[in-house]
């Protein structure tokens, strides 16, 4: 406790300011040191920011990560680039994030394929996403549906099982490609069903679409935005969709967790993240993960990401981390029980 000092007049006016601002200072020490202990982004950003897209211009995921920039500038203070770097199912794009200055100011916005299951699906991986990167944010999840050719005498999941298990070897599904969500949710039903299915891998998305519609394939797991108009016209039929909610896009139709189907399997869906290099300060992990939460809140913003099929999320970091730890096992024992392997 400080002393107070014996009375010896009355101080200059000049003395009797610094008298009297002597006991905040000596009683606000702690003060002080909380300030000086409290995050700090340390003048981040302090120039542009990357947003690598590791997939070409115009798909859903670059679409999405230029309306959360055009969104994130003006409050970042600095010019927020999309960088499309396509190739090699996404690895490209990924591994240079991967060796970007874990500074803060180079991040990727991908697909749970570059994130997870490309690390089961590849040989050899130029990174590993659990050592040389760290999550940001779960952006938005993307369920699928699942839709089958009007021939197919199917309208709930559980019918759909039946039917494939007592036409074993007659059955094919369609997939976007090898080791993609619609490929591992395949060959899961055909090995649980022994229903001996035959996979037919599609270069995208439209063309597996279009087999389905003309009956060269019997079924597949569909985005909203392809499958939608074809539901509508009745030149497919939808089963269920995946995932543990029902899609806001589509309320109507049930998950397949709610007609019994509740493997993992089914009820796990794609995602679409933000990610940074390893080692980038955790201040700054968590500002990333706000301004895309603020951003993805705008009503213009959510409509989009529902307009394409897809269900907000923008989890905190820690939030992602613990929702990526617990995905890790089921997408490895997908990818695992398909047999998918690529050099």
């Amino acid at each position: 406790m400080t002393r107070p000092c014996p009375n010896r007049g009355t101080p200059p006016p000049a003395r009797r300011t610094l008298l009297a601002a002597l006991p905040a200072l000596f009683c606000a020490p702690w003060a002080l040191a909380q300030t000086a202990a409290a995050p700090t982004t340390g003048g981040f950003p302090n120039k542009p920011l990357r947003i690598v897209v590791p997939y070409p211009p115009g798909g859903a995921t670059d679409v999405l990560a230029r309306v959360l920039a055009e969104k994130m500038a003006p409050r970042l203070g600095q010019p927020v680039v999309v960088d499309n770097k396509p190739g090699a199912s996404a690895i490209l794009g990924t591994d240079a994030v991967a060796k970007a200055a874990p500074d803060g100011h180079t991040v990727v916005l991908t697909l749970s394929q570059s994130l997870l299951t490309n690390m089961f699906l590849y040989e050899k991986l130029p990174y590993d996403p659990r050592r040389d990167l760290v999550m940001v944010t779960q952006i938005a999840v993307a369920p699928v549906l699942l839709v089958v050719h009007p021939g197919v005498p199917a309208n709930t999941g559980p019918e759909l099982l039946a039917y494939a298990k007592a036409n074993k070897g007659k059955l094919s599904y369609g997939s976007w490609g090898v080791g993609a969500y619609p490929h591992l949710a395949g060959a899961h039903m055909s090995l649980t069903q022994q229903a001996d299915m035959a996979h037919i891998a599609y270069k995208g998305e439209a063309p597996m679409m279009q087999d389905l519609i003309g009956g060269q394939i019997q079924m597949a797991y569909a985005s909203v935005l392809q499958a939608r108009p074809h539901i509508e016209a009745g030149r497919i039929k939808v089963i269920g969709t995946t995932g543990d909610r029902r899609m806001s896009a589509l309320p109507q139709v049930p998950t397949l967790a709610e007609q019994g189907l509740t493997d993992p399997a089914y009820r796990i869906a794609g995602w679409l993240a933000m990610a940074a290099p390893a080692g980038t300060p955790a201040p700054i992990v968590q500002r990333w993960a706000e301004e895309v939460r603020l951003a993805s809140e705008q009503p213009d913003v959510a409509a989009r990401i529902a307009a394409m099929g897809f269900e907000r999320k923008a989890s905190t970091p820690q939030q992602f981390a613990a929702a990526y730890a617990a995905e890790v096992p089921v997408w490895e024992s997908l990818v695992r029980q398909s047999g998918a392997r690529l050099e």
